[in-house]
């Protein structure tokens, strides 16, 4: 670990605490505002469908202006769009709260590939490390995040209002230490003035390895997602407080981002898929354990399994594709990878909403066992073929 990655860890831990801040309470305000009960994770949604519209625009970005350049853009629309979400709830305007958070979704995009960088941030030898020691990084977010939701509450005289206002203070925190950071060079020019930009999407796209990546990153994040947004909203309907909501959180969190410390290691020494596949068994258990009842106990032992198994999935998934493209076609890259994730999370983040408020948390839970099998048999197709021409 070197400074840049140490900055960068930081980064990723303010990055997670906006994200679990939003999670945390875009639903109750959206319930609260929303003019029918199935639209109250729509704000949760409109986070990651401004995601994926950012891609392309992330890509285009970083590959013209550097990853610094980029990060920072991004940080000014976290800034300028946490602002936004504070008036529409002030102005209890639903729709400005959904449109407000698509556009911090830019912000979204851009923060995601915080694990792309720390990779290029150390030695080939550390890459996996360096990934999964900047994901470590979200601890931040994990003890910050739910807190700041919890202690700003009140803060104002319109619940909440006061989240969105210190999520601005935390983005210019962020633009502060991102400036210390000395990324890579831009990719060099070719002597007809352009960038060598590697082989044609499609055909990076059509590598194995690849497939693997993207559904095992998308499917995952997307279960965890859907699990995670839900929860805020089951848990009131359970009749739990807050101060709960926010502990399971926090729990969660800490799952995502603590193994981060040791998940590089695992990765070395016991392979990628056999890392990947501990991940997909641990949110098994997740969903047998939500399955089990609503106590508070059974909350917090489910999303913290959770976020350990999709830390294991998301490391394990981002390590895979770093050995599907060359640095000249990184942006290209890494732009359809985060695509595919966010995607998955528009789609989840709908389902989420719409499936806990008239189907209920048992029948969430049945659900994400369908894109847990898709990833169990990607997962298996993949070791099956790297096997074949070493037994031919």
């Amino acid at each position: 670990m070197n400074r840049n990655l140490w900055l960068l860890a930081i980064c990723q831990g303010l990055f997670l605490t906006n994200n679990v801040t939003f999670i945390a309470i875009n639903g109750l305000v959206g319930l609260n505002l929303a003019p029918l009960g199935w639209m109250a994770t729509l704000p949760v949604m409109g986070y990651v469908v401004g995601g994926a519209l950012s891609t392309g625009v992330v890509a285009r970005t970083q590959s013209r202006f550097g990853r610094k350049t980029s990060f920072q853009l991004g940080l000014v629309v976290a800034c300028l769009s946490a602002l936004l979400c504070c008036y529409a709830a002030y102005s209890r305007n639903f729709w400005l709260l959904v449109a407000a958070t698509v556009v911090a979704g830019y912000y979204n995009a851009n923060a995601q590939l915080y694990r792309f960088a720390a990779a290029e941030l150390a030695l080939p030898a550390f890459r996996e490390k360096a990934v999964s020691l900047v994901m470590a990084g979200g601890l931040i977010g994990a003890v910050v995040g739910p807190n700041l939701a919890s202690h700003t509450r009140s803060l104002t005289a319109v619940p909440f209002a006061g989240a969105y206002l210190a999520l601005a203070v935390v983005a210019l925190l962020a633009m502060a230490l991102l400036s210390l950071i000395e990324f890579a060079p831009a990719p060099v020019k070719t002597t007809s003035g352009q960038a060598d930009s590697g082989r044609p999407l499609r055909d990076i796209m059509r590598q194995p390895v690849f497939i693997v990546a993207a559904s095992a990153s998308a499917l995952g994040y997307g279960v965890m997602n859907l699990l995670m947004a839900a929860t805020p909203i089951a848990m009131q309907v359970c009749s739990l407080p807050f101060s709960d909501v926010a502990l399971v959180l926090e729990w969660h969190v800490i799952g995502m981002f603590a193994p981060g410390f040791f998940t590089g290691h695992l990765i070395r020494r016991f392979g990628t898929l056999p890392i990947m596949a501990v991940g997909l068994g641990l949110n098994v258990v997740c969903v047998l354990i939500a399955l089990s009842g609503v106590d508070f106990m059974q909350f917090v032992s489910a999303l913290f399994l959770l976020g350990l198994g999709w830390n294991f999935l998301f490391t394990g998934s981002t390590t895979l594709a770093l050995t599907a493209y060359r640095l000249e076609e990184k942006d290209k890259a890494q732009g359809a990878l985060n695509f595919c994730v966010f995607a998955v999370l528009a789609l989840s983040s709908l389902s989420s909403g719409v499936l806990v408020t008239t189907q209920g948390w048992q029948l969430l839970n049945l659900g994400s066992l369908l894109p847990l099998a898709l990833t169990g048999v990607a997962l298996g197709w993949l070791a099956l073929s790297q096997r074949r021409p070493q037994n031919s």
